[in-house]
């Protein structure tokens, strides 16, 4: 059972105590007319208290828990942004955001020598941005994931904007 449970299962033990308690004190044989007012709003405070109280462990635990990715995490995504991080790497997604390319009509956009391109794709196939499927005598590559293009274009959108 997850921490998160068992404060959730805590917390409705609490609550169902002092409503119980509450409900045997204003019971009690003999008890003035006010008395269950009063013996009302201390349990009913009492019971804002740690319902106000567990509200805030709660957000406490959420932060604890959900606050930080793991070291894992951070580590792969520090590597995926260090494959990202070349010019010619972000022209190639710029490229393949629009549809799978081979190698030579990546040339002819980009530009640049094939031994280069070929060079970035295998750095990008390597990181798990880009994937290769053989079409006939060529490979045609293709993104693995298109939240990776949205990054590029929020990348450069940004510098394209002067940083801002």
């Amino acid at each position: 059972m997850s921490r998160l449970a068992r404060f959730v299962i805590g917390m409705v033990v609490i609550e169902a105590f002092l409503a119980g308690l509450w409900w045997y004190l204003m019971t009690l044989p003999g008890q003035k007319p006010e008395a269950p007012m009063v013996i009302g709003q201390v349990m009913g405070g009492a019971m804002g208290l740690v319902l106000g109280f567990g509200v805030f462990l709660f957000v406490v635990t959420l932060a604890l828990t959900w606050g930080l990715p793991t070291r894992d995490v951070l580590d792969t995504a520090g590597d995926l942004l260090r494959a990202l991080a070349a010019p010619v790497r972000i022209a190639i997604v710029l490229q393949l955001r629009e549809s799978a390319r081979c190698v030579h009509e990546l040339v002819d956009a980009l530009a640049v020598p094939q031994p280069l391109v070929s060079q970035h794709l295998r750095i990008l196939k390597s990181a798990g941005v880009v994937a290769g499927e053989r079409s006939g005598r060529e490979v045609m590559y293709r993104l693995v994931d298109h939240h990776l293009a949205d990054i590029v274009v929020a990348a450069v959108t940004h510098a394209a904007e002067g940083g801002e």
